[in-house]
């Protein structure tokens, strides 16, 4: 092993396409609109001088391989030419299969013994973040001032991911996030959104990668500084040992029993990335700050939809195949928009509908479906609204300031139903003391709780 040859391995691994042709297979780089020549002719040029000059001369020197480029509007591919007898066997002795997508049959763990100092490490990963490494400005948080490269991974190697970050942190390359390929970490509201597996997305801030990672190719270093320029500080990262970590509500989503999630995470229920982390046994994961959340439990698992957005006819479907929806009695009525607005102005974290001061429905995800029923079509994007919703209802409101709504309240806390334009909304209800009694620890994992169907004894025994 050598420098040259880890980083190739890591451009290998992000990106190495094999098909069935025995003197060529691609390296697949998904730059999107970063790398588009549509978009930013110069460094379009540049990518390809760094693929000819350096890329092309790696090959050359260790593999004997020729290199040649394809681009398209978001995809750029390295088609590499020879005899591959020599890097099929290099994979191989990592367990490493020539076939289709590289990283979505693999693991880097039997890689990671033979990159035995921080240069070699350093370079492994360059050549993965040269290949899966999103330079993109909109990868922050939450604003410009914390920017981030993420690394971007497809499939459901979870493993693979974990050694990643383990390998990260050895150079002390701390992530800032890990984006697991779960639904409760995808699809925290909706438990009927059947597209959650968006792959996953390691996350590391800038600053920490300048000093710790690096990339061969010009174009993403050049990227790296431009977009630190952005920001007003330097920022370090903070060990997942000594992080806090924030909570939210989640959906119970079916698919948290999806056979291709591993194992040992395979029907849980988990409430952050860093949960997630501990039930996969990371030795870097704040242990004590998950179990921490677990006296709260009901106070974060929804087993109904938090807010689900459709059509009428598909918001109808969902109650009528749903037993426990479709027998409940519900009291219909028209009520007031501004009303409910004015409940939020005084009160953003108000619970409305509810049977005690503890339970109800939340007033924000209420107001959040009403934008959805009332918008014009220019103001959705699918499901979504353009811009702010409490500006959507306002606008509204200022037009027709008399706006009505059709709700359907339940006897009991089952979702709160919405109509109106052809659409429909459900919002779950808050109710911790219900919840809480749903959940269900694994015995050999202490790490791992799962949630049982809720029933309606459940909620007629809301005491």
């Amino acid at each position: 092993m050598n420098t040259d040859k880890a980083y190739l391995l890591g451009l290998m691994v992000g990106g190495g396409v094999f098909g069935h042709a025995e003197d060529a297979f691609r390296i697949r780089l998904p730059f999107k609109k970063w790398g588009s020549y549509l978009e930013n002719p110069q460094r379009a040029g540049q990518i390809a001088g760094d693929i000819l000059r350096k890329v092309g001369q790696m090959f050359r020197a260790i593999y004997n391989l020729s290199v040649q480029y394809e681009a398209t509007k978001s995809v750029w591919t390295i088609l590499c030419e020879g005899d591959t007898t020599s890097v099929k066997r290099d994979l191989m002795q990592y367990d490493i299969a020539c076939e289709g997508r590289i990283w979505e049959n693999t693991d880097i763990g039997k890689i990671v013994p033979d990159l035995t100092d921080d240069n070699l490490k350093r370079r492994f990963i360059a050549g993965l973040a040269d290949t899966i490494g999103s330079m993109a400005k909109s990868h922050r948080r939450f604003t410009d001032e914390h920017q981030i490269l993420s690394i971007e991974i497809r499939g459901f190697r979870f493993n693979a991911v974990c050694n990643l970050c383990k390998l990260l942190y050895s150079i002390n390359c701390i992530p800032d996030q890990v984006i697991w390929n779960h639904p409760n970490i995808h699809c925290t509201k909706n438990p009927y959104y059947s597209q959650w597996h968006k792959g996953f997305k390691l996350r590391i801030l800038l600053d920490q990668y300048a000093r710790f990672g690096a990339f061969a190719f010009r174009t993403k270093a050049e990227s790296l500084q431009a977009n630190r320029k952005l920001q007003q500080q330097t920022h370090s990262a903070i060990r997942c040992e000594e992080r806090e970590i924030n909570v939210s509500p989640s959906t119970v989503h079916p698919a948290e029993h999806h056979s291709r999630l591993p194992e040992i995470i395979r029907g849980g229920h988990y409430l952050h990335f860093c949960h997630i982390c501990a039930a996969m046994g990371c030795e870097h994961a704040p242990a004590n700050e998950v179990k921490g959340k677990f006296a709260d439990l009901g106070k974060f698992v929804i087993p109904f939809p938090i807010l689900c957005k459709d059509s009428y006819a598909k918001i109808n479907e969902i109650i009528s195949n749903d037993s426990l929806l479709a027998n409940r009695v519900y009291n219909k009525r028209l009520a007031s928009v501004n009303g409910f607005l004015k409940i939020f102005q005084n009160d953003s974290t108000a619970l409305i509908y509810g049977t005690n001061n503890e339970n109800g429905y939340k007033i924000l995800e209420v107001l959040q479906a009403i934008a959805y029923i009332i918008a014009d079509e220019s103001e959705l994007n699918g499901n979504r609204p353009r811009g702010s919703y409490i500006s959507i209802i306002e606008k509204h409101l200022n037009t027709h300031p008399a706006l009505q709504v059709e709700v359907r309240v339940p006897d009991l806390l089952t979702p709160l139903v919405f109509y109106g334009n052809s659409r429909g909304a459900l919002v779950g209800a808050t109710n911790p003391s219900v919840y809480g009694r749903l959940i269900e620890f694994d015995r050999d994992n202490q790490f791992k709780f799962s949630v049982r169907k809720i029933t309606e004894e459940d909620l007629r025994n809301d005491n």
